[in-house]
């Protein structure tokens, strides 16, 4: 990767930053969502952008963040911090647990099985009396939404450096390998369900904590909001709107996702899920490997860009 990108990269690191002390009130709380999106969508592009398996169940470990989170505050009145570590247990126990048996599958047996774990997770913390069954939970109000977006920030600049760090290791080159043809990656010597399990691990991690941040924002916990699966729907539009298996593609398409989505609900209101559902597909169908393609080769940016697109996928 070019130094100019790292040093442009790091430099809006910076900007952003200082968003708090400048921006309005509304703008910092689009700023935690948006944030917040761009930490999910970099977590699904560990396992799904370079290893190639698209998974439905990463919102799995972001309810589990959720959870754990919101039941030690309430229930146990620990710190913020300490719900956070349960959280993220909950979540890498989870991914370990689940991830050996589901990894197994490939395809769309894959996505299909992980899209049914987030029903089943869902239906168990509905009757569970510690996390409030379907009434949920009610976090501690903090008004403090620089800290939230701070704490956001933070976290999606870790993550991002640890997809850098795959980007550039030979862990990341197995992932890449099993993503191409994984029989091929397992003759030459790649263990591929240890590789699988892994990148699931590592995302689960950073999900959860978003989970968590999420959870004492907003203050409210249920199973409905904590398991929603069209969360994990945006996760994956966003990462492959912006280039998946890429470093800084999902940041840059969950960022432009989420201002269209906002510019639409404030201008066309109930229309706008409509519209932008319309954006995506106009963009999976002239774009289908996202910004990311474009700004690496802009020098071909032009009509036969689309054309081409289009005449590969057969659209």
């Amino acid at each position: 990767m070019k130094t100019r990108t790292l040093i442009l990269a790091a430099a809006v690191a910076v900007a952003l930053a200082f968003v708090p002390m400048f921006g309005s009130d509304v703008m910092i709380q689009f700023g935690i969502n948006a944030l917040v999106l761009a930490v999910l969508a970099q977590s699904w592009n560990i396992l799904g952008g370079f290893g190639g398996y698209v998974s439905f169940g990463n919102s799995v470990f972001y309810g589990l963040g959720t959870y754990g989170t919101a039941i030690a505050m309430t229930t146990y009145n620990l710190p913020f911090g300490v719900g956070l570590v349960i959280g993220v247990v909950l979540a890498m126990l989870g991914a370990a647990l689940v991830g050996v048996p589901i990894l197994r599958l490939r395809g769309p047996y894959f996505a299909i099985a992980t899209l049914g774990l987030n029903g089943a997770m869902m239906a168990i913390f509905s009757n569970l009396p510690i996390a409030g069954t379907n009434i949920g939970l009610v976090l501690p109000l903090t008004r403090n939404d620089t800290m939230f977006y701070e704490l956001s920030l933070a976290l999606l600049v870790a993550c991002t450096l640890t997809v850098f760090w795959i980007s550039r290791s030979r862990y990341g080159m197995g992932l890449i390998a099993i993503r191409e043809d994984e029989d091929a990656a397992g003759t030459m010597g790649v263990n591929a369900t240890l590789y699988k399990v892994t990148a699931l691990i590592l995302a689960s991690i950073f999900t959860a904590v978003a989970g968590g941040i999420h959870a004492y924002w907003s203050t409210f916990v249920d199973p409905a909001s904590a398991f929603d699966s069209t969360l994990n729907v945006r996760m994956v539009i966003m990462c492959v709107f912006g280039g998946p298996g890429t470093v800084f593609g999902p940041v840059i398409g969950s960022f432009v996702l989420s201002t269209v989505y906002e510019v639409l609900a404030a201008q066309i209101s109930t229309a706008a899920a409509l519209l932008f559902g319309v954006v995506i597909v106009l963009a999976v169908i002239f774009m289908p490997r996202g910004l990311a393609d474009i700004m690496r080769d802009r020098a071909n940016f032009t009509l036969r860009y689309f054309i081409r697109n289009i005449r590969e996928n057969r659209l």
